[in-house]
């Protein structure tokens, strides 16, 4: 086989589009560059600046302690100071309204004591009389124990919401129901519904 002759000039040609090409080549991937790095340097940029940064669970939980509320509001959940504000007055109303009675029947006690029957509550006996004292007493302490887990709740609320604050929760992390068809031993089938978790 007898090789390809080309002239000078088709030589010359021939070299010269190598050359274009390559030159062609070195100035766009010098502009993707370029580019890239400019696009990379603003991504940069607008990732800093809507990155979150987690919060500290000793100082949330250091707020909450002294106010309650406040861890909740340094962790960005302000939405549940009226859940605990509200559980305080109503443990507070609870509170005073079983003191108020128990008030009431200990006063109904004394009075059988000194007089042999009660003033407001004549059909009442001794006995039903201290039956009910020991009802409302136990009731308003059981409101006290139940305040006190309210103001617990509300440190360890803050405090873990601040530990979670720092956690990825991404698109990948989904829940899912989804019809569920299995068959059974003895040949008997089952439908229902599956939850499936994918993380």
């Amino acid at each position: 086989m007898k090789p390809i002759q080309y002239t000078p000039r088709e030589k010359t040609k021939s070299l010269a589009m190598v050359l274009l090409r390559t030159i062609a080549v070195f100035v766009l991937l010098a502009c993707s560059n370029i580019t890239a790095f400019g696009q990379s340097e603003r991504d940069t940029v607008n990732i800093e600046l809507n990155e979150k940064l987690p919060k500290d669970p000793k100082l949330a939980t250091i707020l909450s302690a002294v106010l309650p509320g406040a861890g909740q509001v340094y962790n960005e959940k302000v939405w549940k100071l009226p859940i605990i504000y509200g559980g305080f007055v109503t443990n507070l109303y609870f509170i005073e309204f079983n003191n108020r009675r128990y008030q009431l029947f200990r006063n109904e006690l004394r009075f059988f004591d000194q007089n042999g029957q009660s003033e407001s509550f004549p059909n009442l006996n001794r006995d039903a009389l201290v039956r009910n004292v020991d009802f409302w007493r136990r009731n308003r302490d059981l409101n006290f124990i139940v305040f006190a887990a309210i103001y617990v709740l509300n440190i360890v609320d803050a405090q873990v919401d601040a530990h979670l604050s720092g956690f990825d929760i991404s698109d990948d992390i989904s829940m899912k129901f989804e019809p569920s068809y299995q068959t059974l031993f003895a040949g008997r089938n089952v439908v229902g519904l599956s939850l499936k978790l994918n993380f």
